[in-house]
């Protein structure tokens, strides 16, 4: 693996430029590939309110505002 940030960003905008270059029909494929796997992944990650990956949001505190 390389942490040579300008290789990255250039192999990022060829990945980007293969794929823009694809014909529509293989580019609908994959969105369908892509949705079929996040439904799958949906059905089989924990159940909504479970709590096993919960996190309460910090608390802010509101001070009132001064009049003036």
């Amino acid at each position: 693996m390389t942490f040579d940030l300008a290789k990255i960003l250039q192999s990022k905008r060829a990945f980007r430029q293969r794929l823009a270059a694809r014909p529509i029909e293989e580019k609908l494929a994959m969105l369908d590939a892509l949705r079929e796997r996040a439904l799958a992944l949906r059905s089989s990650g924990p159940a909504a309110g479970s709590g096993a990956l919960h996190e309460e949001p910090p608390p802010y505190r509101v001070q009132p505002k001064k009049p003036g």
